[in-house]
């Protein structure tokens, strides 16, 4: 088994397509749901299937994200040029961290529209992409 993609609700489709699409995701397509609902798959350029679906109900209201989803998280290859062209493009990157310490990845973080809370990961060179049983070793 594996995870195939991560799915949310947006208040307003538009407003989400350009927000994550500034941030480098493609859409895959559409699919209507029925009463002006609909999913919007996306996908990053060198994935090779989708990874995150908004999900539109404008009859539900406004999205609340709660207390029950905590972060998307998102890597990258080079982080500060990563928040130079999200900055340039309009969107809000926070500053650079280090949570691992100088030798541990580097974060940063932003919000859409909505209010999701978005974590963008460099791994330090030589780390195998995301995280492995290695990094509890």
């Amino acid at each position: 088994m594996k995870t195939l993609f991560v799915s949310y609700r947006v208040t307003d489709l538009d407003r989400s397509l350009g927000f994550y699409t500034a941030l480098g995701y493609t859409e895959l397509g559409r699919v209507e749901i029925g009463d002006g609902a609909c999913l919007a798959i996306l996908k990053f350029p060198e994935e090779p299937a989708a990874s995150l679906e908004l999900v539109h109900r404008p009859g539900a209201g406004p999205v609340d994200v709660g207390s029950g989803f905590d972060h998307l998280a998102i890597q990258v290859e080079a982080l500060a040029t990563t928040r130079e062209t999200l900055a340039e493009a309009g969107l809000s990157p926070g500053p650079l961290q280090y949570p691992g310490g100088p030798h541990g990845p580097k974060t940063s973080w932003l919000t859409d529209p909505d209010g999701y809370r978005i974590e963008l990961v460099e791994w330090p060179s030589g780390h195998a992409d995301g995280i492995t049983a290695e990094d509890f070793t």
